[in-house]
């Protein structure tokens, strides 16, 4: 499969299943397919092929998220509903799990947004992020279900601050910290005073400023040194990144563009990557991987973008 990826036949049949699932595609278009199709055997065993590799990666994003970027749905109970709408249409059981259709608050694309809560605590959101938001008159409580925030928090000792994400919660200490869950990683950095986090059955760890923690569903890693400068690049639309694993620099760009990012085999996943991009110019971050790493760029219309081994 990963080198049919490259293959022209396969190729144009990505293309032609990105412009037949155009909301503008007619009559004519469907005739040009399958014309093409006809023309030659090779191009019916490549429409195959491409189906097989659209469905495994899960290439197109749900409408409910094309329909939410475009901020045609202004209210939860709305999007709720056109969430339904999607799964009856489309057979999506897999929306059903998404906890981030029912968030308060939500970012598109590249989008960065700024909000204070009712505590006086601030929140610089980041792009394609979602979280909710729970207080009471005991707790405080957020749940940030997917992306990045940079937290601010007011004091308010009878009414402690806590961040979930992932499997893990984060309560503050009077302090400022990051949290960002990508690709199933959660990663708490602290930038001033110092937070505990809480993950599973484990003991909860304390993390000071300049320090941070990762976790996931494996479990906790250690306390490390973090590159505060590195870590809070996104909110002046960069990227800073020093030895980490392509396929999580490829993640972190395709919250930065529309469109699925997709490694054709994990051969490649592993190699180190040292680099600044600007997170405003996405595209040309990638044609600076491809220029610089053995890898090279297939792209399948608006939709994906496959990156394949260049040997």
């Amino acid at each position: 499969m990963d080198q049919k990826a490259t293959d022209p036949a396969v190729r144009e049949a990505l293309e032609w299943l990105v412009r037949l699932r155009d909301d503008q595609a007619g009559e004519a278009d469907r005739e040009a397919f399958r014309a093409w199709v006809e023309r030659d055997p090779a191009n019916a065993a490549a429409w195959a092929h491409a189906q097989a590799l659209w469905t495994r990666f899960d290439i197109a994003r749900p409408e409910i998220d094309r329909l939410r970027r475009s901020r045609k749905l202004t209210s939860r109970r709305n999007l709720l509903l056109a969430g339904f709408a999607t799964l009856a249409g489309a057979g999506g059981l897999g929306l059903l799990g998404r906890p981030d259709l029912l968030a308060d608050v939500t970012t598109a694309v590249g989008e960065r947004r700024s909000l204070t809560l009712a505590d006086g605590s601030a929140v610089e959101l980041g792009t394609w992020s979602a979280l909710s938001v729970d207080f009471t008159a005991t707790a405080r409580r957020v749940a940030l279900f997917r992306g990045e925030a940079f937290f601010d928090v007011a004091a308010d000792p009878a009414r402690p601050f806590s961040v979930t994400a992932g499997p893990g919660t984060t309560q503050a200490l009077g302090t400022r910290f990051d949290v960002k869950l990508l690709d199933g990683v959660v990663t708490v950095a602290v930038d001033a005073h110092a937070v505990t986090v809480r993950t599973g059955a484990a003991p909860a760890v304390e993390v000071g400023r300049g320090f941070q923690v990762s976790y996931g569903e494996e479990g906790r890693g250690p306390v490390v040194p973090a590159d505060l400068a590195a870590v809070a690049a996104w909110r002046t639309d960069r990227i800073v990144v020093q030895d980490v694993p392509l396929r999580r620099v490829l993640a972190e760009l395709e919250r930065y563009r529309r469109g699925r990012i997709v490694l054709t085999t994990s051969r490649i996943g592993a190699i180190p990557v040292t680099a600044i991009f600007d997170t405003r110019e996405p595209e040309a971050a990638l044609r600076t991987i491809a220029d610089t790493l053995p890898v090279r760029l297939v792209h399948a219309g608006p939709f994906a973008t496959f990156v394949t081994p260049a040997w």
